[in-house]
């Protein structure tokens, strides 16, 4: 098995996540928040206060999370899992602009795993990384965007289970993550960062900026809710974006506010939408605003 990058303390000893493993399942799957200990290339978690945890970060998996519906089946086809492999763990940039924006990008149609989502730039946390340092190189690798160090402060908002495909309906899952939302400030305006940035067209589609304003709507379409919670009626129609033509260049996009409140199908498709984990991020980032 290749090095654990998440694991848990039991009985006072660090141990892997298998990649069948509910992490929330283990840890309670309540909505509290979580004993962390963020160290280079890896987490270690616990429900419970240990010497070297360095920050308590809420944990939270979607309701229709694949490796729960697992553990809920009896004689489910959990066996034809990967059983030589943990959870892997990768790290998300939550970037805010000096004007209270956060840049959202949209993943290519080609990519193997979560086309055409919403998401923040984000990515795998290399062997040895510290946890920041692989955010960061995530932020330039997909945006084009390096932050001056000195001209930004962070702090960790929450972790987000992550599975895909992301419903059993959709068929077994193949990836297991745990997402750790770093939220990075910059002291430079939207109007600043958008003229740095250079998107990389092998993985970024289209990019926008959003405000609190439209992000709480966003939030709010909670994935797997039984009934959807109410939306304010002052949204505007359409969110301004950028797209990536396939020649490169790049043009203004209207993108329908709409296809940003859709929520995760029952059945496979790539339809254009914000992802579940960037819902859960947003409604940190909301709380974070009002503090």
């Amino acid at each position: 098995m290749a090095a654990a990058r998440v694991l848990l303390l039991r009985s006072g000893r660090p141990e892997p996540v298998s990649f069948s493993q509910s992490v929330c399942g283990l840890l309670g799957a309540g909505p509290g928040a979580t004993h962390c200990g963020l160290k280079r290339g890896q987490l270690v978690l616990s429900d419970r206060p240990f010497p070297g945890a360095s920050a308590r970060l809420p944990l939270q998996r979607p309701p229709f999370c694949p490796f729960a519906a697992l553990d809920q089946q009896p004689g489910a086809p959990g066996a034809e899992l990967p059983t030589n492999r943990g959870v892997d763990l990768g790290v998300a940039v939550i970037l805010q602009s000096s004007d209270q924006t956060v840049l959202l990008t949209r993943r290519t149609r080609t990519l193997n795993v979560s086309p055409n989502l919403w998401v923040p730039p984000g990515g795998h946390v290399e062997l040895d990384e510290e946890l920041l340092d692989g955010g960061l190189r995530e932020l330039w690798e997909e945006s084009g965007l390096q932050l001056p160090r000195g001209q930004f402060s962070w702090v960790p908002l929450g972790l987000w289970e992550s599975a895909y495909p992301p419903r059993l309906s959709w068929g077994l899952p193949r990836y297991h993550h745990i997402i750790l939302y770093l939220l990075v400030i910059s002291q430079e305006s939207q109007q600043q960062l958008q003229a740095r940035i250079q998107p990389n067209p092998g993985e970024v589609s289209a990019f926008m900026w959003l405000g609190p304003d439209v992000a709480a709507a966003v939030a709010a379409t909670e994935d797997g809710a039984e009934t959807p919670r109410h939306l304010p009626q002052d949204l505007p129609p359409s969110v301004p974006a950028v797209e990536l033509g396939e020649d490169g260049g790049a043009r203004p996009l209207a993108l329908p506010t709409s296809t940003l409140l859709r929520t995760t199908p029952a059945a496979a498709d790539s339809q254009e939408r914000v992802s579940t984990g960037t819902k859960f991020a947003l409604r940190l980032w909301l709380q974070h605003l009002g503090r």
